[in-house]
């Protein structure tokens, strides 16, 4: 047989054990207070009549749940079929246990009302047996409040267990967010760390080809100068040289030789001679001298 099968039909005997006690309880809860009080109290209290009860709807809840998953999961689609269906009356019967319930819990408030009220006619009419009764009520009585006052006590002190258990489980995951969170930041530290490594070593060289980069126009500058120096130097040697040429050539044309020794020697250029006419040379008169750079 399938596994989910199995579990199916388990469930199924299941929910017929808690519904059946649960039906029991219910019936127990609304028969309570019918006898007298000293047979009541011999007998469960409503309180915890109710508990078993709750606790058996609850047992019938998670059946129910268990049924809705394994439903899906059976093999032909009439089995999926019957277990909705199913499921269908199931909660329809729990609801109705619920409903139950409620009118059980009223039945028995007024069930001991009537009994309270017979309790008290019996109590006020005189005789021996009424003596013996009232005795016995009062001790039966406060055994009865001590014992509902130590389940008290032990209810609110499981209550706080529950509540502390609750706290230090909060307490248990905080601490876990907060050492992921550490170890978060921790890895990026780390990162960050390397980053400005990165950044320290970028910083460094570039601050290293700066250095480079200066020294590199300083020089470059300097023979830069150099050369324009040495440039113009040479290039004014040069048209002195071909200034004083020109005027030697222009003083041998004039006829004015000694204006044109001059020049050689002193390198002076006259700039104007008087007489513009070259005889037998063929060059046009006014024709004047361009220096050719």
């Amino acid at each position: 047989m399938d596994k989910v099968v199995e579990e199916v039909e388990k469930t199924k005997k299941e929910w017929d054990e808690a519904y059946s006690k649960t039906q029991q309880h219910i019936k127990e809860i609304q028969e309570y207070g019918n006898s007298t009080i000293e047979e009541t109290k011999n007998k469960n209290s409503l309180p915890r009549l109710n508990g078993l009860a709750q606790d058996g709807l609850a047992l019938l809840n998670s059946l129910q749940f268990n049924l809705d998953l394994l439903a899906p999961q059976l093999p032909t689609d009439d089995e999926v079929q019957s277990a909705k269906a199913l499921l269908k009356t199931w909660r329809s019967q729990s609801q109705s246990l619920r409903m139950n319930l409620r009118n059980a819990n009223l039945q028995a408030k007024d069930n001991m009302r009537k009994t309270a009220q017979k309790e008290r006619e019996l109590l006020l009419g005189g005789g021996e047996e009424s003596t013996v009764r009232r005795r016995n009520l009062q001790t039966k009585a406060g055994m009865t409040s001590a014992a509902e006052s130590i389940t008290e006590s032990l209810r609110r002190t499981r209550q706080l267990m529950v509540q502390e258990v609750e706290r230090s489980t909060n307490t248990l995951m905080t601490f876990e967010e907060s050492t992921g969170v550490l170890k978060k930041a921790e890895s990026e530290y780390k990162g960050h760390r390397s980053l400005l490594s990165r950044t320290r070593n970028l910083l460094s060289t570039m601050q290293r080809h700066d250095v480079i980069d200066r020294i590199v126009l300083v020089v470059g500058f300097i023979l830069f100068s150099c050369a324009v120096l040495y440039v113009v130097s040479k290039r004014i040697g040069i048209l002195k040289l071909q200034r004083t040429i020109t005027a030697a050539i222009k003083a041998s044309m004039a006829g004015k030789p000694e204006l044109a020794r001059k020049a050689v020697e002193e390198g002076i250029n006259q700039g104007r001679f008087d007489g513009n006419v070259v005889p037998d040379k063929g060059l046009p008169l006014q024709q004047p001298m361009r220096d050719e750079l």
